[in-house]
């Protein structure tokens, strides 16, 4: 643990150690999505959506994980999907 001091006698601050990145389950290469919507309607957990807020270099609204927790790495994007945008990856275990 690291300790710093900020100028003001007798107080200690204890740095916490730095989180590790939340974990994202599937890397979306969103220049190459055409936004066709088969893996939202294919999605059993609904986290999928379109994102209408960018528009990629093809002219499409591409796709966007909208809840990383609630994704369980199922697949079923990536095995619809014709344009193969998904990387999929497993949730590391509890150790």
């Amino acid at each position: 643990m690291a300790v710093a001091t900020h100028g003001v006698a007798n107080r200690t601050i204890w740095n916490e150690p730095a989180s590790e990145p939340a974990f994202e389950p599937l890397d979306i290469a969103t220049d190459r999505c055409k936004g066709c919507e088969l893996c939202v309607h294919v999605c059993p957990k609904h986290c999928l959506a379109i994102d209408e807020s960018i528009v990629n270099a093809l002219g499409y609204h591409p796709i966007r994980l909208t809840d990383a927790a609630a994704c369980t790495s199922c697949a079923l994007c990536a095995r619809i999907c014709p344009d193969a945008v998904f990387a999929v990856y497993a949730r590391p275990k509890d150790v």
